[in-house]
């Protein structure tokens, strides 16, 4: 949600959308230092302008971006002067990459399904506990940086242990 005021202020409490962008552009560059390294977005870059599409730039490394539902279509062309490529759901080594968390039946062959689109939400089983089959990657739920597969795998575990002192 770059150079959006109201996730900026409202939803991540920042001073404003400007010191958001340069507090996410600066997190995300003490993670990623390669040019070679890649980060998957899943989405929601901005809030349906293209405008803020310039400070992808400034972000190290390669980076693919999962369409989200304030990603429009009309801006891809645009926005793929940015990013590597765009898609809407990414298979990658197990896992399943989308904007918003899939139907957990969609899910069963995968690892789990890596998403964004809820911001702090959970996606809970049918015990009322958070669903390990899914991560949420939300900039607020990660500490405003890219994480790792690596860490992406820790979430899981935590999650599974935590499901099974509670069940």
């Amino acid at each position: 949600h770059l150079g959006h005021k109201g996730m900026a202020q409202g939803v991540r409490n920042f001073q404003d959308e400007y010191y958001h962008d340069e507090f996410i552009i600066d997190s995300w560059n003490s993670i990623v230092k390669s040019k070679k390294d890649l980060t998957i977005i899943p989405g929601d870059i901005t809030l349906e302008t293209p405008k803020h599409y310039h400070l992808l730039d400034r972000l190290n490394g390669r980076k693919i971006v999962g369409l989200g539902n304030h990603d429009l279509h009309q801006h891809v062309r645009l926005l793929l002067n940015h990013v590597e490529s765009v898609f809407g759901v990414w298979k990658y080594k197990g896992y399943i990459i989308s904007h918003v968390p899939l139907h957990p039946k969609e899910i069963t062959k995968y690892r789990a399904n890596i998403h964004g689109h809820l911001h702090h939400g959970r996606v809970l089983d049918e015990n009322g506990n958070e669903d390990s089959k899914f991560v949420n990657v939300c900039a607020e739920v990660i500490g405003y940086r890219p994480v790792t597969l690596e860490e992406i795998l820790m979430i899981r575990q935590r999650k599974r242990m935590l499901n099974e002192e509670i069940g």
